[in-house]
């Protein structure tokens, strides 16, 4: 029932998804539906528990490698996700009928949480990070949620280019903090070192130089 429902929510806002539509999808009673979950507020909340355990995993990817291919390889299994529940993902993101409670915003939250340790544990981090760095993540992964909304909202970039773009925004951003902050240049250039001649960061690098040079 559950996997029904998140496929309904995934394919329309919650608003558009009915009780009866679920249990006729799920070939079961409303009745049924009701011994399980109060109203749709409940489903729609265990549903969207499912995803964001779904959509948490995504961001697992081992610590092997360069860091900007394996940002490569996360946004590509983000925009998976972002395609898979367009219209759920935006429903959640931008409102829905369970947004506000406690429940949706602690799985959004952990969501967030979770793409947020896994980036303190590609770049080696471990314990609290230092403020800058922590404000750098948390603000890269804002931008990674408000760009896909704005993406699913006719999809005039290529997703490939703006998956790149996306792993550019973090060394961009990551840059601009570590210009002021010596123990954040001191982690970004060892993980630049890291970086092959064709990779997103590096490519970035050349182009801004090109681009002061004009």
């Amino acid at each position: 029932m559950i996997g029904v429902a998140l496929e309904l929510f995934s394919k329309h806002s919650p608003d558009e998804v009915s009780i009866d539509e679920i249990a006729s999808r799920a070939g079961i009673s409303r009745p049924l539906v009701y011994h399980y979950f109060p109203g749709k507020l409940s489903l729609y909340e265990a549903a969207l528990r499912r995803a964001a355990d779904d959509l948490s995993s995504r961001f697992a990817e081992p610590h092997e490698g360069p860091l900007g291919a394996r940002l490569r390889r996360v946004m590509a299994r983000f925009f998976d996700f972002v395609e898979e529940h367009g219209p759920g993902f935006a429903a959640l993101m931008r409102g829905g009928p369970a947004v506000g409670s406690s429940t949706t915003n602690a799985l959004v939250d952990s969501v967030r949480q979770a793409a947020y340790e896994q980036m303190l544990a590609h770049m080696g981090v471990v314990g609290p990070a230092p403020a800058r760095l922590e404000l750098v993540v948390r603000s890269w992964i804002s931008l990674v949620e408000s760009t896909a909304l704005i993406w699913l909202d006719g999809r005039r970039i290529p997703r490939e280019e703006l998956e790149t773009k996306l792993v550019q925004d973090f060394a961009a951003l990551a840059a601009v903090s570590a210009a002021r902050d010596e123990e954040l240049a001191t982690l970004l250039r060892g993980l630049v070192k890291q970086e092959p001649g064709d990779g997103p960061f590096t490519d970035l690098a050349a182009r801004m130089i090109a681009l002061a040079q004009e």
